[in-house]
């Protein structure tokens, strides 16, 4: 099932700068790791916000939760979750 996850980051300024830095490295490892995987499928920025557009892979709602839960930066995240469903129209079926 695929889902159109939209992610904004906000990091405390209170945040220790080292400990901000580890935890974003383990985000991009984390993040190619389920690139690699098939599971994030599509990973956009979006321009001049610290945040991103993705779309998501995932056998159900409870797997999605659990992946997105498992990213470093969940905790200093918003993020909205829209599933999605092939349009009848589109020359390319998922």
């Amino acid at each position: 099932m695929l889902y159109m996850v939209e992610m904004i980051v906000q990091i405390p300024q209170s945040l220790d700068p080292e400990l901000a830095a580890k935890i974003k490295l383990d985000e991009k490892e984390y993040s190619q790791k389920l690139q690699r995987q098939g599971q994030w499928r599509h990973l956009w920025r979006v321009v001049g916000e610290y945040a991103n557009v993705s779309i998501f892979d995932a056998s159900s709602n409870d797997e999605l939760h659990t992946l997105l839960s498992g990213l470093p930066l969940f905790p200093y995240m918003q993020i909205k979750v829209t599933p999605l469903a092939n349009h009848p129209s589109s020359i390319v079926q998922e």
